[in-house]
């Protein structure tokens, strides 16, 4: 393996949670947390983001960044293993790697690298298959456009695109850093004028997610990061 597994983990918690006293659920959060702290120097990247209020779907997810597939499965098997977990579902989970882009000069697989904005926006991505019978050149010219549209006239938005063909049901895991995601927006609508948009089949769902510590995710399952004491 030359490159980078890259996978994104969401989770759902059950709402019966928070009717657990206080202090269980304190206990509960701090455990999960420690087992990602114990993880984090084993991954090239473990960041966790929140999507409370946002999605119903999901209430964070982690994006997980590494060279070894095994430490994916080690990593969810210690997870497994806390008391929170009895209490998360995981509606979504997604697989992916590096590989050098055809489109672009690049000969070596593209290392991930986040970037540190405050926002993550995610979705899986998959292409109609009329998109791989058409002559190299047509594909070359319609992502060349895509490629330029991006970098020029977003160039706040930091791109990570992966690949998952084989490995996953999608083909591409798609992920892009911004500072506000508005901006996202905006871009998504360009790019509807784009000559590769016609041949999108699938790109949703789409999760946004703000970057926090792994304990402020946590947090935020029982409104503990809003709480003022009087």
């Amino acid at each position: 393996m030359e490159g980078q597994y890259v996978a994104y983990t969401f989770y759902r918690l059950d709402p019966a949670w928070r009717r657990l006293p206080g202090d269980q659920r304190q206990a509960q959060k701090e455990e999960f947390a420690e087992v990602v702290d114990s993880f984090a120097d084993r991954f090239e990247h473990l960041r966790a983001y929140t999507t409370a209020g946002v999605r119903p779907d999901s209430d964070f997810f982690l994006w997980k960044i590494t060279e070894r597939y095994d430490d994916l499965e080690e990593l969810g098997t210690a997870l497994n293993g806390t008391a929170l977990a009895g209490w998360l579902e995981t509606p979504y989970s997604y697989l992916a790697t590096t590989k050098a882009s055809q489109y672009t000069s690049a000969r070596k697989a593209r290392k991930i690298t986040p970037h540190g904005l405050p926002y993550l926006v995610v979705y899986p991505f998959v292409k109609v298959r009329p998109w791989y019978s058409l002559p190299e050149d047509d594909r070359q010219r319609a992502m060349d456009e895509h490629i330029r549209i991006g970098r020029e006239e977003f160039p706040g938005i930091k791109n990570h695109t992966t690949y998952s063909f084989g490995i996953d049901d999608q083909e591409f895991m798609t992920a892009f850093e911004c500072e506000e995601p508005a901006d996202f927006m905006h871009l998504m609508l360009r790019l509807r004028d784009s000559e590769a948009s016609a041949y999108t089949e699938r790109d949703t769902p789409i999760f946004v997610g703000r970057f926090v510590p792994v304990r402020e995710a946590l947090a935020a399952l029982d409104g503990a990061s809003a709480r003022v004491e009087a």
